[in-house]
């Protein structure tokens, strides 16, 4: 009998399971001993369960803080550690190489033919070279384009089990009331409501092939909503990636974001209004080399925003913004900074104000200091964040998150809420593409 491949799974709650479910799950050539968590908190000391894991694995699979992983491989004699979560930077990759390496293990990362499923339905993928690039906005936009023109459209949004995973195999959204059924937390809710608020049933989960053997059930044409800057779970037909302007060069250097600017037959480059032209040549230049043939789209990110009459100029604001985008995504401001600018707003400094697990954020992200990150995690952190908002004296909170917080925290003081969609301009459009799409595949 050959001996099995012990396996250690490095993750973040997402590409790691869908990596074992793919590849691992009946695969009597490996042994996955355990998985590592690391980038979301309190998913750590979870196990994988057995209803998801499959015959080889009958009582689950642990998993444990990123932090054992030296420990994990001497003690459990791994022979594979397998990298698999995304938007990290290059030299972060080779780092966690270099220690996997040296604790006696083989290092792995999985490419797209050993993990992508491959649909009856076709498939239309959006993803982005970063976290916070206007991916959201542009599945919104196709969505939108495709059922103006009579398609019925669902969209696979890539997974956050950040709750009890036996639970979360399969879920479909297409009512608010589906949020509450599912536990669903902030960064979940930012990406389900929108579309929710546009009529697209929305698929998430832990176990991508159940959830696409259901969507594609309902749907004529199924949207790849990714998450991060990860590669697509599901072969599309169009793969769409959407880069920013406003971090020139990121395309080339983050872990898959490059991947993905390698593959794309469409490259946007997005957030062109509020950058130098120098910033936009970078990525040209970029694209010339490691995807001349993709075709590219310009756009900007339009705002809008609900209350405009309670942004005065010096008014004392609080600025919220989408949590994802400033720690993963690296940014230290969003969508609401730049209203707030717009206004002559002052702005506030949240840092003397955050509490528990929102103060460790600032700790653990020093970039950040003018902006309130919208972090939640699950209810304690929504409390925290609620709690930490209502500490803070001002005259208004300017939300950029894309999920309405109002909804289900409250807030002690008038709030506005800034929300985003992408808009193309120049010579070829997102309709563009999509109208020549739609004709080659006789849709």
């Amino acid at each position: 009998m050959v001996k099995r491949l012990k396996v250690l799974i490095m993750g973040a709650a997402g590409r790691d399971f869908h990596n074992f479910n793919t590849f691992y799950r009946d695969n009597e050539s490996y042994e996955v001993i355990a998985f590592t968590a690391a980038q979301i908190p309190n998913i750590s000391s979870r196990r994988y369960p057995p209803e998801l894991s499959g015959k080889l694995y009958p009582k689950g699979i642990p998993i444990y803080p990123e932090e054992n992983l030296v420990q994990l491989v001497k003690e459990r004699d791994i022979d594979q550690v397998v990298f698999a979560y995304s938007d990290v930077d290059h030299e972060y990759v080779m780092h966690k190489a270099s220690i996997a390496i040296a604790a006696g293990a083989d290092f792995v990362l999985l490419g797209s033919e050993s993990t992508m499923l491959d649909s009856i339905k076709p498939v239309i993928a959006v993803c982005a070279v970063r976290t916070g690039s206007g991916k959201s906005p542009t599945t919104r936009r196709i969505c939108n384009i495709l059922v103006a023109r009579g398609k019925k459209v669902v969209v696979v949004r890539h997974p956050m089990p950040y709750g009890e995973l036996r639970k979360q195999a399969v879920q479909r959204f297409v009512k608010h009331e589906d949020f509450e059924h599912h536990e669903c937390t902030i960064e979940e809710r930012e990406e389900f409501e929108p579309l929710i608020d546009l009529g697209i049933t929305v698929y998430a989960g832990v176990d991508c092939k159940a959830i696409l053997h259901k969507a594609e059930l309902e749907a004529e044409i199924i949207v790849w909503d990714g998450g991060n800057n990860d590669l697509p779970f599901i072969r599309p037909q169009l793969h769409i990636v959407v880069s920013d302007a406003r971090r020139p060069g990121h395309e080339v250097c983050f872990h898959p974001g490059e991947a993905n600017f390698r593959m794309a037959d469409v490259i946007i480059i997005n957030k062109i209004e509020n950058v130098q032209d120098k910033s936009v040549q970078t990525i040209i230049k970029n694209k010339s080399y490691a995807n001349p043939s993709a075709r590219t789209i310009y756009a900007r990110m339009k705002q809008f925003v609900d209350k405009p009459h309670l942004l005065k100029e010096k008014a004392r604001a609080l600025i919220v913004e989408d949590g994802p985008t400033l720690t993963h995504g690296g940014l230290s401001t969003g969508a609401a900074y730049i209203v707030a600018e717009k206004y002559g707003c002052e702005v506030v400094d949240p840092r003397p104000f955050a509490v528990g697990s929102i103060r460790n954020v600032y700790d653990n992200y020093s970039h950040l200091s003018k902006v309130l990150p919208a972090m939640g995690y699950g209810s304690e952190q929504i409390r925290e964040l609620e709690e930490t908002i209502n500490a803070i004296n001002c005259d208004v909170v300017i939300i950029g998150t894309p999920v309405d917080l109002r909804r289900f925290m409250k807030i002690d003081k008038p709030a506005v809420r800034v929300r985003y969609e992408i808009e193309e301009f120049g010579q070829l459009s997102l309709e563009d593409v999509l109208n020549e799409w739609l004709k080659d595949t006789k849709i």
